[in-house]
């Protein structure tokens, strides 16, 4: 090795080392998609994004567009503006009281299905015995389509040969359980929540194993009692799961058709608004300009309860 000069006195500095210049040398610039990197992204991103638009956006505008014509399916397409919604809202009798049904539907499944799901979801989550079984057999109606549970709901509640009547003891003089225009739509909503308080005792009980041991103990320390813990301390954690139970339980409620289709088409007391957009566009009528309308009033129904539920919950959360 050549020895180091020094210069005034100053210690030796030993030689630099080249592994800086190398490493920057040795940089990599941004990377450079091939082309077959550029059709995979293709692929994976606009084929759901191809699908998203023909089967959702694309029928949803073309329905908003048809809501202003009249239109058999088969002949001219005729423009006639805001007739439809006018004789909607005021020459459809059936109108209003389905509206009143989807609105009784929300208010049920809201009020008195997702609390008990919740309930369930906290009592399973506190360890009762035979958790697994009661956990699976609240989720069973799940896995079912509410076609199904309408046909279930005919077993159980038929006039004649129903099992509620036979349990009751009502076979001398049977109770018509889905005939009764007074009864029918809450018998219908006792087998939609039977399916629904499933899910959302699911979604809660993945919220609740997720909760932080430590915020409970840190409560149980200050005092607080267990419903105290619960509502103060626990609820509010399980924030993004109240936000998706809320949306969830809107949809639901605002898509509802199976059960009542199964049960009797929809008629009879179980009008829904689901119901009269089939009835009006697959229906022997076939109007299908008019069954269009109704079908964007059920779409401003579902955004004005998401959009402003989930406006709601972004103000709160800015304003912590």
């Amino acid at each position: 090795m050549p020895p180091t000069r020094t210069t005034g006195g100053q210690p030796p500095q030993p030689p630099r080392s080249p592994a800086p210049a190398a490493r920057r040398s040795g940089r990599r610039g941004p990377r450079r998609y091939t082309r077959r990197d550029v059709a995979v992204l293709g692929v994976l991103l606009g084929v759901p994004i191809l699908l998203d638009v023909f089967v959702i956006w694309g029928p949803t505008l073309a329905s908003v567009v048809l809501s202003f014509t009249s239109w058999d399916g088969i002949g001219d397409t005729t423009w006639v503006g805001t007739e439809n919604y006018e004789n909607l809202f005021t020459n459809y009798p059936v109108f209003w009281p389905a509206v009143r049904h989807n609105l009784l539907w929300l208010a049920f499944l809201g009020l008195v299905a997702t609390p008990f799901g919740l309930l369930l979801a906290v009592l399973i989550d506190r360890g009762v015995r035979f958790s697994r079984f009661y956990q699976s057999t609240f989720y069973l109606p799940v896995v079912l389509s509410l076609a199904v549970v309408g046909f279930i709901a005919q077993l159980v509640l038929s006039r004649d040969q129903g099992a509620l009547n036979a349990i009751v003891g009502n076979e001398q003089n049977p109770t018509d359980w889905l005939g009764d225009p007074d009864l029918n739509l809450w018998m219908v909503l006792l087998a939609a929540a039977w399916r629904h308080t499933g899910y959302v005792m699911i979604l809660y009980l993945a919220g609740l194993k997720a909760v932080d041991p430590t915020l409970k103990e840190a409560a149980a320390i200050d005092g607080a009692g267990e419903a105290q813990t619960f509502f103060r301390v626990v609820l509010p954690t399980l924030r993004p799961v109240n936000v998706l139970v809320a949306v969830i339980t809107v949809i639901e409620a605002l898509r509802a058709f199976d059960v009542v289709y199964a049960v009797n088409k929809g008629r009879n007391g179980l009008e829904l608004l689901s119901v009269l957009v089939t009835d009006n566009i697959v229906g022997e009528a076939s109007r299908i300009g008019f069954g269009s309308a109704i079908a964007v009033v059920l779409l401003l129904f579902s955004l004005g309860f998401v959009v402003t539920f989930l406006g709601r919950e972004i103000r709160g959360e800015k304003n912590r």
